[in-house]
């Protein structure tokens, strides 16, 4: 039973990672109906940029933390105005394969920069761990956890109860209309494409004292890319209960069943769940937007 439990803790904290880079994919994709390939990549560069700060600079972990947020935020912010906006209303091919080339370009500036070798972020909770009930709880996984909960608390308090929150549901809704009542939709877009650089950002320092910092680190985004689908693409709530149920899947079916199926079960139960629900758990009937 403690096997169990120890599984479940960790399969919730990787889900958790999935989830928040899950998150991304959606908020992306609410707003502008792009889906955006590079999130893990963007995920992957707020990892080595903490790191930077806090290996090659000396700069403490929590001012590191916000750092990396900040830069890889404005770094999405510029990425959306200067390239993405000018792929509104092309054909998603087009788009699929521009975001995938986008992450290309990023895994090759963190070799010539980082270099190919594998990384680790020292952190106030390294190494540590509680004995509870049997269960060793690594301080990591708990910093993991409860930053997902903090985090979507947070996102959920700026969503409904600010200004430019609700702006930006409203130009995600319905451009036009947004347009008419004087919402700047471009810099909302913008706005969004900054919260989900920043989102992957935190995934990306959250997870590093877990798995490691390198240079693929970015392909997480496959995984929470099945977590956006199978919690519902679009839906907000959906994308982390996907994500913690696809890291519930994979360390269940990495112990009890033969090796090899870790990597594929998830993928397995996702294939199962659009095959009875094709909009996913949390997802609706898709309704084009005018």
């Amino acid at each position: 039973m403690d096997i169990v439990l120890q599984l479940v803790l960790n399969g919730v904290a990787v889900g958790c990672i999935y989830g928040l880079v899950a998150l991304g994919f959606v908020l992306i994709y609410k707003a502008t109906e792009l889906v955006n390939f590079a999130q893990g990549d963007l995920m992957m560069l707020g990892a080595f940029t903490c790191y930077m700060f806090v290996v090659w600079y000396g700069v403490g972990y929590w001012a590191a933390f916000a750092l990396a947020m900040a830069l890889v935020a404005l770094f999405g912010a510029v990425l959306d105005a200067t390239v993405l906006r000018r792929v509104i209303g092309q054909p998603q091919f087009a788009v699929v394969m521009l975001t995938i080339g986008l992450g290309a370009i990023f895994r090759s500036f963190a070799s010539i920069t980082w270099g190919s070798e594998i990384y680790t972020l020292p952190t106030p909770f390294s190494a540590k761990a509680t004995r509870v009930a049997g269960v060793t709880v690594s301080h990591e996984y708990v910093a993991i956890i409860v930053g997902t909960v903090v985090l979507c608390g947070a996102l959920y308090a700026f969503f409904t109860h600010t200004r430019v929150g609700v702006a930006m549901q409203a130009a995600s809704q319905n451009q036009l209309a947004a347009y008419y009542m004087g919402i700047p939709v471009k810099r909302m877009f913008s706005l969004i494409w900054a919260i989900s650089a920043g989102v992957a950002a935190i995934a990306g320092v959250l997870l590093a004292p877990v798995s490691l910092i390198d240079i693929n680190l970015g392909f997480i985004g496959l995984k929470a890319f099945a977590a956006a689908v199978l919690g519902g693409f679009g839906s907000i709530p959906g994308a982390l209960v996907g994500g913690v149920t696809i890291g519930l899947i994979e360390l269940l079916s990495g112990a009890y069943l033969p090796q090899g199926f870790k990597d594929v079960a998830a993928y397995v139960v996702l294939l199962l769940v659009l095959a009875v629900r094709p909009q996913g758990m949390f997802g609706t009937v898709g309704r084009k937007k005018v």
